[in-house]
């Protein structure tokens, strides 16, 4: 989780409301009707859950999905990236997808690349990189291209480079750099 607020000017304090994290030891099922992969459906039955962030509220992870998604980095998925990320995305009260930027110009940019890669994504044409998890809503797109962000960087950047720069301006941070 600090990793991506390595670059933030607010650090650890970007984490403000947290307050706590809930480690579950394995992945959590719930029996219910909840928002389906695509848009506008709904799924009835059990759901499972590999992790939450609420607005005000706590982290919750389960253990088994943390310690999958840090052993194999390559297959892009990490629910501690991904769970935090929702919070970067709170912190203007908003849970949008599209964390607080600098100014009109950096949230214009952020808007128009980011619808245009949700879209793909929706219409199945994303390519390989994004979990089709993400084409649920905005705010889930920016926590799954977070999660390939830190953890296949140099393909979002080869792949999907405007993508790449705008959570590179974001984060500050260039985590293809690194590898």
């Amino acid at each position: 989780a600090a990793l991506l607020v390595l670059g933030l000017d607010a650090g650890l304090d970007a984490y403000h409301d947290v307050g706590s994290v809930i480690v579950h030891p394995s992945t959590m099922r719930f029996r219910e009707l909840a928002e389906g992969p695509a848009a506008g459906t709904v799924v009835d039955g059990d759901v499972d859950l590999l992790g939450q962030a609420s607005y005000g509220g706590p982290v919750v992870i389960a253990w088994d999905a943390a310690r999958r998604g840090a052993r194999h980095p390559e297959h892009g998925h990490d629910v501690v990236l991904h769970e935090f990320a929702h919070k970067l995305d709170m912190l203007d009260h908003l849970v949008d997808g599209t964390p607080p930027l600098p100014d009109a110009a950096a949230r214009q940019r952020w808007i128009d690349v980011c619808t245009r890669e949700l879209e793909l994504l929706r219409a199945g044409e994303g390519g390989h990189l994004l979990d089709p998890y993400g084409a649920t809503n905005p705010a889930e797109f920016f926590a799954v291209a977070t999660e390939v962000f830190f953890s296949r960087p140099e393909e979002l950047e080869r792949h999907k480079p405007e993508l790449y720069d705008v959570l590179r301006a974001f984060y500050r941070q260039d985590p293809a750099e690194r590898v």
